[in-house]
């Protein structure tokens, strides 16, 4: 086995750094298998795309599911006790398939591997390549050394080599996009092991990020998501701390760019400028997903979150002032090392009060490396269980209170990839209200032949999705389109909308988005830019960004 420590460098093109070879590469299948986080979907994407500038090629859906693909990458996380679990399973399920498969190379990379390093290769000895989380340029590399020399290769960097967004990224979606504004953290919470691995803040500038932003919207994206472990303390490092309501503010001048979320801030850094940019930004969405972790102050304090309860519904309080259809969600934790039943009964108080639409709630589980794993007071199983189970029933019945109160209410919805709810009476589609409720939505009655369906993706150029823009039924929205309806009814994690069946609103607005869906759908299938209205050049297999763009004058 090869262990490489590369030491700290400048951040330099990955180009300079490591001339990717594309002889080994080329026809090679590959697929990225995401465990984890937003981020790590963002980093997964990037993987993607250093893999095809390479010279890899996608596996199909169905070699990905029946595990036929040349290469197979996992993105790990390390937050919670069952990610080595949950890797180790996938990795023993791909050994019996690599044995059978001369030529199969399996690559893990992630905050586990940053974590647990060559301990992989020893415990699954069939791994190929083993890299970390500031080393992804190092991948079509180290696959190809790996393949050359017949030897697991393990090169973990201590700190960032090349920053991630400068990468070559393959975006899973054309309408929607992740653009990661910073990366790293500066908090000391004492049960989480992402500043380990993902070390301290550091900050891209403002011009990088809006020239990234405003590519992806000329790819036709109408949605970006900006990302960062504590968002909101974006600016810090170049001494802005106004920088990221400055940000928000500089998104909503992008036109075309129709919808901005950001996640996640960290209460204590939530400034009321923020809330303002929020307010007063038609395209930041009424979406707010604000970290609780406890209710109790003193577990707070134990936990070394710099905020306590009182400060936390304040900052709602004040959100819901400025915003008042914003939807509010959080993370929780319950079980803490010495949580008392006094401080679970807090975090009960606390929930009650903040009226979240939806949670994520998490049973304690100690990461070694972090000090909150060698606290006094670890909690029984069994107790930590009993309270998870009492603290979702009641974010259940709030969950749903919150969302019967959008019965009735139209909403223009962002259609997304895959058929929605079905039941006897209705084939939904699915997509995102701005609050970013999930909403399944029905097709008025006659816009599909009796017996047709329509398949998550195209099956051929004759989906009546992909018919020329003059052609296309003015009611059946692509992915990537809006839709105005109104919700009939309400779940606790979903709403309903088929008010095209009732009589009520659906009206379906054509977007820049869904052109480019259909016309990367066409190419998909074979079909290419053959005269079809849609507009814009095809781009083979979905749009790639290569390398970071540069501000348009």
């Amino acid at each position: 086995m090869s262990t490489t420590m590369p030491t700290p460098t400048a951040d330099v093109s990955p180009a300079q750094e490591r001339p990717v070879p594309r002889d080994g590469a080329a026809g090679r299948s590959y697929t990225v298998r995401t465990l984890g986080c937003q981020m790590n979907v963002h980093d997964s994407e990037h993987m993607a795309g250093l893999l095809e500038q390479a010279g890899y090629v996608r596996a199909s859906a169905e070699d990905d599911a029946a595990d036929r693909a040349d290469v197979v990458v996992i993105n790990t996380c390390a937050v919670r006790e069952n990610a080595a679990t949950r890797l180790y399973g996938n990795l023993g399920q791909l050994a019996s398939v690599k044995a059978d498969r001369p030529g199969m190379q399996i690559a893990v990379g992630g905050c586990l591997a940053q974590k647990d390093r060559g301990e992989i290769v020893d415990k699954a000895p069939w791994v190929d390549v083993v890299f970390g989380t500031h080393n992804l340029d190092a991948l079509p590399v180290l696959l190809e050394r790996a393949r050359h020399n017949e030897a697991a290769e393990v090169e973990i960097a201590e700190s960032l080599q090349v920053f991630p967004s400068t990468l070559p990224t393959r975006r899973e979606s054309v309408y929607a996009g992740w653009v990661s504004i910073s990366v790293g953290c500066n908090n000391t919470c004492t049960f989480c092991i992402v500043p380990h691995l993902r070390g301290k803040e550091r900050d891209r500038r403002p011009g990088e990020i809006l020239a990234e932003v405003q590519a992806l919207v000329d790819a036709g994206a109408v949605e970006v998501t900006l990302l960062g472990q504590n968002v909101n303390s974006y600016g810090v490092e170049f001494g802005d701390r106004g920088a990221f309501a400055k940000l928000l503010r500089a998104c909503g001048r992008i036109e075309g760019l129709e919808r901005v979320r950001f996640t996640s801030p960290h209460p204590a850094a939530f400034t009321d400028d923020v809330i303002e940019a929020m307010a007063e930004t038609p395209n930041v969405m009424p979406q707010l997903h604000m970290p609780l972790q406890s209710g109790s102050d003193r577990v707070l304090r134990a936990m070394r979150r710099s905020y306590r309860s009182a400060k936390f519904l304040g900052i709602l309080d004040r959100v819901r002032a400025a915003m008042p259809d914003a939807a509010i969600t959080t993370d929780i934790i319950v079980g803490f090392p010495g949580e008392t039943e006094e401080d679970f009964a807090e975090t009960l108080r606390v929930v009650e009060a903040s009226r979240f639409s939806s949670a994520f709630m998490f049973q304690y589980s100690p990461r070694p490396g972090t000090p909150a794993a060698t606290m006094d007071g670890q909690l029984p199983k069994e107790v930590v269980q009993e309270r998870f189970e009492r603290l979702l029933a009641l974010q259940e019945r709030i969950s749903a209170e919150e969302s019967a109160r959008q019965d009735g209410r139209t909403l223009e919805v962002l259609v997304s990839e895959g058929s929605g709810k079905k039941d006897g009476a209705s084939h939904r589609l699915s997509g995102r209200a701005p609050d970013n409720r999930l909403v399944h939505l029905a097709l008025p009655t006659g816009v599909l032949p009796d017996g047709v369906t329509l398949a998550d993706a195209p099956e051929s150029p004759q989906d009546p999705r992909l018919a020329d823009v003059a052609a296309l039924d003015p009611r059946l929205p692509r992915p990537g389109d809006m839709v105005t309806v109104d919700v009939t009814r309400a779940a606790p994690h979903h709403l309903i909308a088929d008010s095209a069946l009732t009589g009520g609103s659906f009206a379906v607005r054509r977007t820049r988005s869904g052109d480019a869906w259909a016309r990367r759908e066409l190419t998909r299938l074979g079909a290419g830019d053959d005269g079809h209205s849609h507009g814009g050049s095809a781009q083979p297999g979905g749009p790639v960004t290569l390398g970071m763009p540069t501000l348009r004058r």
